[in-house]
């Protein structure tokens, strides 16, 4: 018998095994401590009795609502109800008021801009980034360049309307596609091509012919972009003489443009977007740094 025993005992820890034997490895018998016993049996109670208090178990067609009847939708809605509650003296003001009021009120000006930060991260940063900075093809809210408009209601008809939206009031005006639709010759989409460069202060290709691609542009695109390529806001066609492009300024990409044309689209957040939410937008924006 004690011989037994001092077999069951691992000589290099002295810690009794539990008889296992796999290949000569023998497995300790080491229990876990009490401590941890306690905690994990009192984990095992607390969810039985979640389980019986909260939903818990989803079912074929729905799920347990527990003995609480606690539902997280209700009580988002009501965490919302009670933050609107609190908001209700602001939001008021902000519907009453005009863009220019709210800009001139230091207390309406800070509601809005807190109100049109949320708003924005929500359903503006997607395209325009986090920081209203813009990406290829998005434009850049924190500068002064803006295709219809920055003051307070080119901004604010923008947002509730959008650009080529399915909205009656929404901006339109499309960037013709002049290689595409065979309108333009390919050797005069490049002539043109490096005459727009040449309008920006960008060094055209060499060998480009300017006086060419000037006679393509006053014939094609003056008529939107103006005689000297400082665009037209009531189009959306932008100025083409200052370092600001929505797509690039390299010669391919300026040719892909001329070629296919551009369309880009902005939803209408009029109808999504309660009234007084469309205005802490438009001042948002407005005071981002660009807004004129």
């Amino acid at each position: 018998m004690a011989d037994m025993h001092r077999q069951n005992i691992d000589a290099v820890s002295g810690v009794p095994t539990t008889g296992h034997d796999w290949d000569g490895i023998r497995e300790l018998n080491n229990p876990l401590p009490r401590w941890w016993l306690w905690t994990f049996y009192a984990c095992i109670a607390w969810a039985v009795v979640y389980w019986v208090l909260f939903p818990a178990w989803p079912l074929v067609t729905g799920y347990t609502y527990g003995l609480l009847g606690w539902k997280s939708r209700e009580a988002i809605q009501s965490d919302l109800a009670q933050l609107r509650g609190q908001r209700a003296a602001f939001a008021d003001k902000l519907a009453a008021a005009s863009l220019p009021e709210i800009e001139q009120n230091p207390e309406l000006l800070a509601f809005a801009r807190a109100q049109g930060r949320a708003a924005f991260g929500d359903n503006c940063a997607p395209c325009h980034g986090a920081g209203a900075a813009g990406t290829k093809g998005y434009p850049n809210l924190n500068d002064d360049d803006w295709l219809w408009g920055g003051t307070l209601d080119q901004i604010h008809a923008t947002i509730q309307h959008g650009a080529r939206s399915a909205d009656a009031d929404a901006h339109v005006g499309d960037m013709p596609a002049f290689g595409r639709d065979g309108m333009l010759p390919r050797p005069d989409i490049g002539a043109v091509a490096d005459y727009v460069r040449h309008l920006a202060g960008l060094a055209p290709a060499p060998g480009a012919d300017l006086a060419k691609g000037g006679e393509v542009f006053a014939a094609n695109c003056a008529a939107c972009h103006g005689a000297e390529g400082k665009g037209n806001q009531e189009l959306g066609a932008p100025n083409l003489t200052d370092p600001i492009w929505l797509y690039g300024s390299d010669r391919a990409t300026i040719i892909q443009t001329i070629s296919n044309g551009r369309a880009g689209l902005m939803p209408a957040w009029k109808g999504r977007l309660d009234d007084g939410t469309l205005k802490a937008l438009t001042v948002y924006v407005h005071t981002l740094g660009g807004g004129l």
